[in-house]
């Protein structure tokens, strides 16, 4: 049985507990980032998220949805390359500014 479009689709879902005063530098490094995402096979929509209210401790969240895990797994590879390219390090950039981060990869339920 092949699976319903919903069920084959991945989810990545990032978020992020953000400083202020680190809020416009890591806001164009998640853009820049979307640009390359938004161009790849598979890619279906994506979102960026400010939370405006709430008690949760993640102010920014990303989503980004792939038709499948292959087409998810090709975008990882163009994001490293792109980042490759520009020589941006996101892992050095976090830390330099202080953002916490918890990233997954989900699917529907069936």
């Amino acid at each position: 049985m092949t699976p319903t479009p919903a069920v084959a689709s991945r989810y990545r879902i990032d978020k992020f507990v953000v400083p202020g005063p680190a809020m416009a530098e890591f806001s164009s490094a998640v853009l820049a980032t979307h640009e390359v995402l938004r161009r790849q096979p598979g890619f279906v929509r994506d979102l960026v998220l400010d939370q405006v209210s709430g008690p949760g401790e993640f102010n920014v969240v990303t989503f980004v949805e792939w038709t499948d895990a292959d087409a998810l797994a090709e975008a990882v590879e163009a994001v490293r390359g792109f980042h490759r390219s520009v020589g941006f390090d996101g892992r050095s950039l976090t830390e330099r500014l202080g953002v916490r981060g918890d990233i997954g990869i989900y699917a529907a339920r069936a």
